[in-house]
């Protein structure tokens, strides 16, 4: 069994850690899952044969491939996904861009945070908008559409950051990534890409586990356990238990932070044919004294600034809670047919507590040389989020014509609910030296908490989607989904808009032989939105279409993937404000179809030969809107490579790295004072990365990871104020397997 590095845990702002109280309430959270889940299996008399163990050796030498699961990942690859269509599909059939990042890359990059994994992935790029937020982009587009074991969770607020990029990825068996429209799966969202989070599951039958301990820079230390055992004699009924803490970490002066996270799952044969799935997911993260934006760009006289990348502009009284909560079941049923039914369900409960101060007021920037003239604006926000749904679908082969075809058909629901409260400091406060400032800030004079808004969110769908074999070569796969989308905003008065959309999707394959195939796909997506037109009404979804072609590859048997593909992305009825008219007091807006993004993308991922895995990645893209250029806070060209050899002289030592590359950055348009540049560029950059693990024994080994290996200073996003990103950290994870 392979893990990866430990994981991190949190606790509240003025609260004692509590290690055995909590330690104490996820054990009894846990067992209370098991208890349940077992009695119910139970008193359904369950009693099936135990599956046969299917992982075998691969031999990369004679491409000759023998008695492995097709359903499982290999390295770094994984041969299908039901990713884009619902259908399972192998990479080489999926006409649409893939990445797949598996368990063994996220052990061995140390990928221990969902932020980590998505900045690895080729084509996205990830901007820290200060120490504790940071967004996803992807063909520059922002990413907002997510899938947990494929259940779409909405985004409907883009004002509060819930923390995705924090979750510990310890609980994952892999991470899939669409690029592109990915509507027929999630419904609404961005054109950009779409993430699907898959956990794992309680997969052996006999008593398993690791414990592992990690140690690193910036007194960072935390330990994880991962235990799998049989509930029955025959290990029909299985559960597994992940869980971590950590905490340290930080580079920024005063910054401290802690992570907690559990995770149990109950995996049951009831019969042959059918599986049930229990499952609790909890994360719980603080962070000390963080960062609400980020560093002035420029000193009053116009000179650019040069902060220490340790320099916090966050006060010392600070902080930002994150928890969440994630309760989900999953019940399957095979037929002799090759037909399945699967019934999905999830509820998730999501807080945040943040006490913060942003450190920019328009018009104050520091004086260069006595640090004067920097104002703070204040919020202390905290909100709750939930989420129910439910996903039925029904997937299997059929013939027709005498040849053999798949279909999938499916309904899904989901319901959100956001609720936000806030107060502040009335006015602005000042520091008398911005340039050697120690965080001392005013806390006094806050108002009471008042609510801020509340917002819900409802989608309805239907979905289908079909494969069919037109002839041995040529591959049609064709889809659509109905969506009923219905939301309400209240923020000073009530609205509610609804919307019905199709959407559709469609894609050629064919195969050349059985390494090499050609595709082309058009995929949709759409966003409602809350701009009104000049009667008052809403304004159309916005309306993203990709158009997509290439070629993919697949060599030795699929444990080696490859594919380059060309898209367009076009995004219509994107808002547009319409000039104020004498006596008109709010601004309306009248859609118009401008935006356009083009590009080509290219990875390889995989085995290279039996001792090599790697993955290689580069995109490009442009964007434009109306004529005019798009998103370029966003880079436009990315490369990311990174790939571990088992040493054959030394076969207990395994040696790695890569590097990630990025064309520059661009913020225009700034609003600055007079005198001061309006626009500033972050010119490329190279991160490299190394990592060696020695495996003193079968069941103990010892990892070192070294991130941005040459302490490249660097900014990660600019806009009106600069974040720099990390600089070099060193890691050491000692795991035990047992």
């Amino acid at each position: 069994m392979k893990t990866s590095s430990p994981r991190v845990l949190s606790t509240a702002r003025y609260r004692v850690p509590n290690y055995a109280g909590f330690v104490g309430d996820l054990s009894w959270r846990c067992a209370t899952l098991i208890a349940v889940a077992s009695a119910c299996v139970l008193a359904a008399g369950s009693a099936a044969a135990q599956t046969a163990d299917a992982n075998s050796t691969q031999a990369l030498e004679t491409v000759t491939i023998t008695g492995t699961n097709l359903y499982e990942n290999v390295g770094y690859t994984r041969r299908s996904t039901s990713a884009g269509t619902g259908l399972t599909l192998s990479q080489k059939e999926l006409p649409q861009a893939i990445s797949i990042i598996t368990e063994q890359r996220i052990q061995d990059q140390n990928l221990d945070s969902i932020e980590a994994v998505l900045s690895n992935t080729t084509g996205i790029s990830a901007r820290h908008l200060d120490s504790d937020r940071v967004a996803f982009s992807s063909r520059g587009f922002r990413i907002n559409s997510y899938q947990y074991d494929g259940i779409p969770t909405l985004n409907t607020d883009n004002r509060w950051y819930f923390g995705e990029g924090r979750l510990n990825t310890a609980i994952y068996d892999r991470v899939e990534v669409i690029r592109g429209a990915n509507g027929l799966v999630s419904g609404s969202g961005n054109p950009g890409a779409s993430v699907n989070f898959i956990r794992k599951h309680a997969d052996s039958h006999e008593f398993t586990g690791s414990v592992s301990g990690t140690l690193g820079s910036w007194d960072k230390r935390g330990s994880t356990v991962d235990l799998t055992t049989p509930l029955i004699a025959s290990g029909d009924v299985r559960a597994r238990f992940i869980g971590g803490y950590e905490e340290g970490g930080a580079h920024l002066d005063r910054q401290d932070k802690r992570r907690t996270f559990g995770y149990g799952i109950i995996d049951a044969d009831l019969t042959e044919s059918t599986t049930l799935s229990l499952g609790f997911d909890y994360q719980d993260s603080h962070t000390y004294s963080p960062t609400w934006g980020g560093l002035p760009l420029w000193f009053s006289n116009g000179t650019p600034t040069n902060y220490s990348r340790s320099f916090s502009v966050a006060p010392d009284w600070s902080y930002y809670d994150f928890e969440s909560e994630k309760v989900f079941a999953n019940l399957e049923h095979r037929f002799d047919n090759d037909w399945r039914v699967r019934v999905a369900a999830a509820h998730e409960k999501t807080s945040m507590d943040g006490k913060l101060a942003y450190p920019y007021v328009e018009g104050m920037l520091p004086d260069q040389i006595d640090g004067s003239g920097v104002g703070f604006h204040t919020g202390w926000n905290r909100g709750e989020r939930t989420v129910d749904a439910v996903d039925v679908l029904a997937s299997g082969p059929f013939t027709l014509l005498s040849r053999e075809h798949e279909l999938v058909l499916g309904g899904s629901y989901s319901d959100q609910e956001n609720n936000y409260d806030n107060r502040f400091i009335s006015g602005i406060f000042t520091v008398d030296d911005f340039n050697n400032w120690d965080g001392s800030a005013p806390n006094e004079g806050w108002s009471e908490f008042t609510p801020s808004e509340a917002s819900s969110a409802r989608q309805k769908a239907v979905y289908t989607a079909g494969r069919f074999s037109l002839s041995d070569p040529l591959t049609l796969i064709v889809g659509a989904r109905y969506t009923e989308w219905n939301g309400m905003t209240q923020f000073h008065n009530l609205d509610r808009q609804s919307q019905s959309e199709v959407t559709p999707y469609g894609g050629l394959v064919y195969d050349f032989n059985d390494t090499y195939s050609a595709f082309a796909s058009y995929t949709e997506i759409f966003e409602p939105q809350n701009y009104r037109d000049n009667s008052g009404s809403y304004l159309d979804p916005v309306v993203g279409k990709n158009y997509e072609t290439g070629i993919k590859a697949a060599w030795f048997d699929g444990l080696l993937s490859g594919s380059f593909s060309v898209f367009r992305i076009e995004q219509d009825n994107v808002a547009q404000a319409n000039p104020l008219i004498p006596g008109q007091t709010e601004t309306t807006y009248s859609t118009a179809n401008g935006v356009v993004s083009e590009g080509f993308e290219v990875e390889l991922s995989g085995a290279i030969s039996d001792d090599l895995n790697m993955t290689v990645g580069y995109s490009h893209f442009t964007a434009k809107a109306n004529e005019g250029t798009f998103n370029t806070d966003q880079p436009r060209s990315l490369f990311n490579l990174f790939a571990s050899y088992n040493v054959p002289q030394l076969r207990e030592l395994t040696v790695g790295g890569g590097v990630n590359w990025q064309s520059s950055l661009f913020a225009s348009g700034l609003t600055t004072p007079a005198g001061i540049p309006s626009e500033f560029e972050q010119g490329s950059y190279t991160l490299a990365n190394l990592f060696g693990r020695y495996q003193f024994t079968p069941e103990l080994s010892l990892q070192v990871n070294i991130k941005n290996l040459f302490d490249e200073k660097h900014y990660s996003h600019i806009n009106g104020y600069g974040v720099y990103g990390e600089p070099r950290s060193i890691t050491s994870s000692l795991t035990y397997v047992f």
